[in-house]
């Protein structure tokens, strides 16, 4: 199965950042939390940057503020990530456009429901 980085994981469980990662795990793709700020999150250990994560990482699913987004957007280039989902609250204008630039498959919509599942059960 694909890896998700989740950027913004969280160990808040209410958090949308946190509901994506259970999601995405639900759903049999091996899940990567982003989270300078913390060890682990929800069993699996946690990553201040995917530049970090020693593997591939085939999507990555934004749960960041678009002033911290921008910046995740060179680092996901750099990491060789195809695949950028931007839920809202990160798509800011700015975000977006970094993302299309740098030529990253942007999509600009829920991950969640974009797998086909439902925040709501999370």
């Amino acid at each position: 199965m694909p890896t998700v980085a989740i950027l913004g994981a969280s160990t808040n469980r209410s958090k949308f950042g946190n509901k994506a990662l259970r999601a995405f795990r639900a759903n049999g793709f091996t899940v990567v939390p982003i989270n300078p700020r913390e060890a682990e999150v929800e069993g699996e250990k946690a990553y201040a940057s995917v530049l970090d994560y020693p593997g591939a990482i085939d999507e990555a699913s934004v749960y960041l503020p678009p002033a911290i987004g921008l910046a995740a957007m060179d680092q996901l280039k750099a990491k060789g990530v195809p695949v950028v989902w931007l839920n809202p609250g990160a798509d800011g204008p700015d975000v977006v456009a970094r993302a299309r630039a740098l030529g990253l498959d942007t999509r600009v919509a829920c991950s969640i429901l974009g797998i086909g599942d439902s925040p709501g059960r999370y």
